[in-house]
């Protein structure tokens, strides 16, 4: 249907809050959420008074002279996001598959709230400040890329390390929805991907219905979680002997979370940490702008369709400082555990067990560790190829 200053417009029923600089509007169908600017909003209320849009676009002009405004077009993006529900009274169809808002709600809001209250925050900061002091305290503790080594068998430490990956990353998602809970609201732990590896994300899109100065401890959630494992594994190890297996799987846990902790800074992934940035700035697609921004010297990097508003700016340049870091980091981190831990198994572990006879359990290890490592080669180049082909 072609649109013009006659027709009318009817929308479906949305939800509109304030935010730090703009507005969030929620599709009360759907439960999608949608960041709009003062300007819009009023032209949303204008058509919900039924006002001609000729009438609408006039009252615009005026209330916004430094605005480029028409309404014909504002009309058109709120179709695209299927916001109108009907046109000159002619039902507009939509398929709506509404979300489900009952995940985890059985756990009372009260125990969310024993874990996540007004002096909580402080609670998990104090325990990452023991650690760091446990850490100076005893520098023995830090942990090195060796302590994924506890086993002679590459199969057993594969698999302890999967195994106790798995737990803490559960341990971390928990804690979001938590977080969740006590703020009365819905959260779900759902199956996700990073290239080829499957992970848990915490669904926490419901986090839009809190003003902004809510939001943080609810995204801090996971992080707080992992700094309460530190502290109590380093606790532990502190009084532990060393030499035992115990111990070992404990300075599992110190690796596994500190490099989580760390990762957190890499914000060019969109980490827990990239999405406080964004919550403090206001300012909800640092990822895309900054990338855009970035393009400029690095043409390699993907260029979204995304709008900076005015007054952004600053604060996306500041956000491609923060990405470069980011970047810095996760090569920092490769460099000084990944790279190192590889050609310890190689050379302790994958070499010598090749010197033994085929009926021997160590040189099967072997086989299955070259395996692993020419499967994981072969899907980062097949992983490469394809992002090229795609790019040209």
């Amino acid at each position: 249907m072609e649109l013009t200053y006659d027709t009318e417009v009817t929308l479906s029923p949305l939800v509109i809050r304030k935010d730090k600089k703009h507005y969030i509007v929620e599709d009360t169908m759907t439960g999608e959420f949608y960041e709009m600017p003062k300007v819009c909003i009023d032209a949303i209320e204008l058509i919900d008074q039924s006002k001609p849009l000729d009438v609408i676009e006039n009252e615009l002009k005026e209330r916004y002279p430094e605005e480029v405004v028409y309404i014909i077009d504002f009309i058109h993006q709120l179709l695209e996001l299927e916001l109108v529900s009907k046109l000159n009274g002619e039902e507009i169809t939509r398929i709506v598959e509404p979300k489900d808002n009952t995940g985890f709600t059985w756990i009372p809001s009260s125990i969310g709230c024993f874990f996540f209250h007004s002096i909580s925050a402080k609670l998990y900061i104090g325990l990452l400040a023991a650690s760091i002091g446990m850490l100076l305290i005893n520098p023995g503790l830090f942990p090195r890329y060796t302590d994924l080594f506890v086993f002679d068998l590459m199969l057993k430490n594969v698999a302890a390390w999967l195994f106790i990956s798995f737990l803490l990353v559960l341990l971390h998602e928990l804690g979001h929805v938590l977080a969740m809970r006590s703020e009365g609201l819905p959260a779900k732990i759902e199956l996700g991907h990073r290239l080829f590896f499957v992970v848990l994300e915490t669904d926490m899109s419901q986090v839009w219905k809190l003003p902004a100065e809510k939001r943080n401890k609810l995204y801090l959630a996971g992080m707080y979680f992992d700094m309460a494992v530190l502290f109590l594994a380093l606790t532990v190890q502190f009084f532990q002997m060393e030499g035992t297996v115990f111990n070992g799987l404990l300075k599992i846990v110190v690796l596994d979370t500190f490099i989580r902790l760390t990762y957190q800074a890499a914000v060019f992934m969109k980490t827990d940490l990239y999405y406080v940035i964004e919550n403090k700035t206001g300012c909800y697609n640092l990822m895309e702008n900054g990338q855009n921004f970035l393009a400029k010297w690095l043409p390699f990097l993907k260029v979204s369709q995304t709008e900076t508003f005015t007054g952004e700016e600053k604060i996306v340049r500041r956000y491609a400082g923060f990405y470069i870091t980011g970047v810095a980091i996760t090569m920092a981190i490769t460099a000084y555990y990944y790279i190192p831990q590889l050609f310890f198994a190689v050379d302790q572990i994958m070499l010598p067990g090749f010197t033994e006879s085929i009926s021997s359990i160590r040189f099967w290890d072997s086989v299955v560790f070259l395996l692993q490592i020419v499967l994981v080669m072969g899907l980062l180049l097949y992983s490469w190829t394809k992002k090229y082909r795609y790019s040209s």
